[in-house]
């Protein structure tokens, strides 16, 4: 199966230390391939297996780093 995008709006991202800790956090998130987080923009792109992440576990990994997904 190929692999699906998916852009997240977050609140909460002020510094530097908030994008790397949103970027790690989905990271971590088995199946995640890659992730971009534009931290003047407020969103995060992931590139993500289906089979083994689904949207609703990128956005706990978000809220359970601290930040809101909007």
């Amino acid at each position: 199966m190929a692999a699906e995008k998916l852009v997240l709006n977050i609140a909460g991202m002020q510094c530097e230390h908030c994008r790397r800790s949103v970027e790690g956090a989905l990271k971590a998130v088995p199946g995640v391939r890659k992730v971009a987080v534009d931290l003047a923009g407020g969103t995060a792109e992931v590139v993500y297996e289906p089979a083994a992440a689904s949207p609703e576990a990128l956005k706990k990994a978000v809220v359970d780093a601290g930040y809101t997904v909007k």
